[in-house]
């Protein structure tokens, strides 16, 4: 599956989108209050330099499937928007994936004879 994923800029926004999604919840969820609740801060420097990296990774595939997919530019703030929100890039990744599947019944793909 991820490596189908890797094939098109969706796909790779996508898993970048999911990615970056997960580390903005263990950095909200776990590192956070372990530094402010138990006195780690360790840990929040660690995840956040990670979710730092694919925050900038999320951007720049962003970038290569609006320009791909003819994005507006309404379309790409929303997306820029769901990764501020702590759940937001499952949303948007719910709503593509949803997408995805409607071309798909739509342009079906056509069977060699």
């Amino acid at each position: 599956m991820i490596t189908h994923m890797l094939k098109t800029p969706l796909g790779r926004f996508r898993l970048i989108a999911l990615l970056e999604g997960i580390s903005y919840l263990v950095l909200l969820g776990i590192a956070m209050p372990l530094k402010y609740w138990a006195g780690i801060p360790e840990v929040v420097k660690v995840v956040g330099w990670a979710h730092g990296v694919l925050f900038v990774a999320y951007l720049v595939t962003l970038l290569g499937a609006a320009i791909d997919r003819r994005w507006s530019f309404g379309r790409v703030v929303f997306a820029f928007i769901a990764s501020l929100v702590p759940f937001g890039t499952f949303y948007l990744d719910k709503q593509l994936k949803r997408e995805e599947q409607a071309v798909k019944k739509t342009n079906p793909a056509p069977v060699n004879s």
